[in-house]
């Protein structure tokens, strides 16, 4: 049970009773296991959260596993390399080499990834660990984005304080995935790839600073990780207004429903949208679904194939974020179907940008949404289509909306605001270090 609220930090409230007032400058080292924002709204957190906390003057070096961030100015990058096996002919399968049974951790990572395990965080965290051994005086504190491994217990025990990110607890989407599964052995396999979460539950508990990305996450957090509420600041995450903002010179198309879907995964609730949308397609023969994510084979293509509905649904992928910013600009509505979500960040970068949403109630959407959108029950592909149809019918309301999520969005989602907030936590870990 969650026996108090964990510290909250937005815009109207940034945190300052760090006991430790000084104002000297921070040399940060960010980890992260796996960062091309290509591959997840993660990588997307990481690049612009590290150009927040160089904005305000700390030195950040991002120490992270392939596929590696595309830095932004002001910002270094250590490459950790791995073995990298999912880039790999054959699945990986076939890289083990000699030179590999020298290390423990190369050896490790090889045979779990034969076994079905995804063990990038655990490695990760190890060779991490070694770097900062080597590297402890180049650093005041280091913040993780949720690999939450071994390795950060034994960067505590070398001296450095270290804050963990948690956007979610990953046990969510094994519990929807398990769910979903349609045999044993397709439930087992499920289980081998999430036996990460051991290691998890076991190192989050440990960490004195917990950073949480909303209200609902944080109760899941607790719930899930057993990490105290007191240990736990939530700073909701930012969006560059730079880039996600109004685009007067776009034309907002009239039949176009937008998602984004950077896993085929049950947690996103595609499923439920494309049910939505074979729905509508009888009443509005013209609406086109864009899904912004890249096709595999699997559930979803399945589906496609099924409802007749391959040639129909359009997918595009390696955008930049110019690029996702113009898709969000011409979309009539956009739509975050997810079952469950820490935070949301597809759905407050369209309200950036001006679009109407709607939203299921999956985790933390509502409370990022707020009044400024549409929010249905999750896993209701009836109730997608009802909300849909109401906006594709009432353009003054899809105006009005818009409007209130713009402007919802540019009072709750700076990262100015959320950087502040990270210096107070960062530096109340280093004075407790003291």
């Amino acid at each position: 049970m969650l026996k108090s609220l964990p510290r909250t930090v937005g815009v109207s409230q940034p945190q300052t009773d760090a006991p430790d007032p000084s104002t000297r400058l921070l040399r940060i080292a960010f980890l992260s296991y796996r960062s091309d924002p290509r591959v997840g709204g993660q990588g997307v957190y990481l690049r612009q959260a590290a150009q927040a906390l160089a904005r305000r003057g700390h030195q950040v070096d991002i120490l992270s596993g392939p596929p590696y961030p595309d830095t932004p100015p002001g910002v270094r990058l250590i490459k950790i390399p791995s073995l990298d096996l999912y880039n790999q002919p054959h699945n990986g399968h076939r890289a083990l080499r000699p030179r590999h049974l020298l290390s423990w951790t190369d050896t490790a990572e090889y045979f779990g990834h034969w076994a079905g395990m995804f063990m990038e965080p655990w490695s990760f965290g190890r060779r991490a660990a070694r770097y900062l051994r080597a590297h402890r005086a180049e650093y005041d504190v280091v913040l993780d984005n949720q690999s939450l491994s071994d390795g950060l217990l034994a960067i505590q025990r070398a001296g450095l304080p270290v804050v963990g990110v948690v956007h979610h607890p990953i046990r969510r989407d094994l519990e929807l995935a398990l769910a979903d599964a349609r045999t044993k052995g397709m439930r087992w396999l499920i289980t081998q790839w999430y036996s990460f979460l051991k290691m998890q539950e076991k190192v989050a508990p440990q960490l004195a600073d917990v950073i949480s990305v909303s209200e609902a996450s944080a109760k899941d957090v607790a719930a899930c990780l057993s990490v105290r509420p007191e240990a736990m600041t939530v700073i909701h995450l930012g969006i560059d207004q730079t880039i996600y903002g109004p685009q007067p010179d776009i034309r907002r198309r009239d039949n176009r429903i937008l998602t984004t879907a950077s896993a085929d995964v049950p947690l996103k609730g595609l499923k439920y949208l494309i049910e939505a949308y074979a729905i509508l397609l009888e009443h509005y023969p013209r609406l086109e679904l864009v899904v912004i994510g890249k096709p595999r084979e699997g559930p979803t293509l399945e589906m496609l194939d099924d409802l007749k509905l391959l040639d129909r649904v359009i997918f595009v992928s390696d955008l930049t974020n110019e690029e996702v910013a113009e898709h969000y600009a011409r979309a009539t509505v956009c739509v975050t179907p997810s079952l469950y979500e820490g935070f949301g960040l597809p759905a407050a970068e369209a309200m950036s940008c001006g679009a109407p949403v709607v939203v299921t109630d999956g985790g933390a959407l509502p409370e990022i949404v707020g009044d400024a959108g549409i929010i249905v029950p999750k896993a209701d592909s009836a109730a997608l289509a009802r909300a849909i149809a109401a906006l594709l019918d009432d353009p003054a309301r899809r105006a009005e909306l818009g409007a209130a999520a713009r402007q919802r969005a540019r009072k709750t989602f700076s990262w100015d605001a959320a950087a502040e907030a990270y210096e107070a936590v960062l530096r109340r870990a280093i004075a407790r270090r003291c």
